[in-house]
């Protein structure tokens, strides 16, 4: 089985994104932000994709990829960031520290399928 993390300061979104994956056919785990996260994958495990916010307390999403980049077995978990960043240059900077897609909020269930079918994780 696939195993997800999704990580937001908000509960609803976290709700929101657990529901939509285990829907998918994910295992899911939760964060509430990106420290708690950055230990549940060093501690745990790396799962196959994480649905990442990008504005949170302690450490941002983008500050959880640039370390989560770092932890050896990563290469094959891929990250969508799901925020309201949408500036080019936010984008390009999610991109360049390791995330694969970005969507935005509020998101559903088709948009996270269709963003997975093009990353190949699902057919």
């Amino acid at each position: 089985m696939l195993k997800a993390l999704v990580v937001d300061d908000s509960s609803v979104v976290r709700k929101l994104g657990k529901n939509i994956l285990t829907q998918i056919g994910f295992a899911v785990s939760e964060a509430d932000d990106g420290d708690t996260a950055l230990e549940f994958c060093k501690a745990q495990f790396i799962p196959n994709l994480i649905l990442l916010d990008w504005n949170m307390a302690r450490l941002s999403g983008l500050d959880f990829i640039k370390e989560f980049r770092k932890i050896p077995g990563n290469e094959s978990c891929f990250i969508i960031f799901c925020t309201t960043e949408n500036s080019l240059e936010k984008i390009t900077e999610g991109i360049t520290a390791g995330a694969n897609e970005f969507v935005m909020k509020p998101f559903d269930t088709n948009i996270i399928r269709d963003k997975l079918k093009i990353l190949g994780v699902i057919e």
